[in-house]
């Protein structure tokens, strides 16, 4: 049998998906969560063989749940779901080395192939995805911009950050400033999930 965790933030999807797995014979849903905080908790808890991520889902995204994962060692294959074909999320998943990254719109046959494969040591990524990492632009940002972008996001101030970097107040508003200019970014805020969701940051 098939012990999964599913983490998905809408109710309705997470009901029919879990309703459409517990119809196979050798799949158990031990667990359906609508949050990243709670499907760390079932995880650990119930210690699946595969957990099913969304990836926007609430608190900790689906992916920051993958990485708590791996870094406290919990052996529960990790297949990743999504609505969107982003290049930076691929990225990151793929850097996490998880076990499946399928898109939302997949027939549920083809899902419940991509959970069977996983279970058997293989590894499946939908192909939309893939082509999404190969057609991934060239990051344009340099180092220090990447640091300002992430400090950003953090909610940090340019004074915090220059602190943080021991830099100067001027130097780090320079560094924002470039950022937002390659970037076509409307403000740090909007650079940041620019940078973001290209799997710059």
């Amino acid at each position: 049998m098939i012990r999964v965790v599913i983490a998905e933030d809408q109710q309705m999807l997470r009901g029919a998906l879990t309703s459409l797995l517990q119809l196979e014979d050798d799949i158990d849903v031990v667990a359906q969560v609508s949050n990243g905080e709670d499907a760390l908790d079932a995880i650990e808890r119930h210690q699946p063989d595969i957990s099913i991520l969304d990836i926007e889902i609430p608190g900790m995204t689906g992916l920051d749940v993958a990485e708590q994962i791996r870094q406290r060692g919990i052996g529960t294959k990790i297949m990743i779901v999504t609505t969107f074909a982003r290049p930076g999320y691929l990225q990151k998943a793929m850097d996490l080395k998880v076990d499946g990254y399928v898109l939302k719109d997949e027939p549920i046959d083809e899902f419940v192939g991509a959970i069977r494969k996983i279970m058997n040591g293989g590894r499946v990524v939908s192909p939309d995805l893939i082509e999404a990492l190969f057609n991934r632009e060239e990051n344009p940002l340099t180092e220090r911009e990447q640091e300002v972008l992430r400090l950003a996001k953090e909610g940090k101030t340019t004074r915090q950050m220059a602190k943080t970097l021991y830099l100067s107040y001027g130097t780090v508003r320079n560094y924002l400033s470039s950022a937002i200019q390659k970037l076509e970014a409307e403000s740090r805020h909007h650079a940041v999930l620019i940078a973001e969701e290209k799997g710059w940051i």
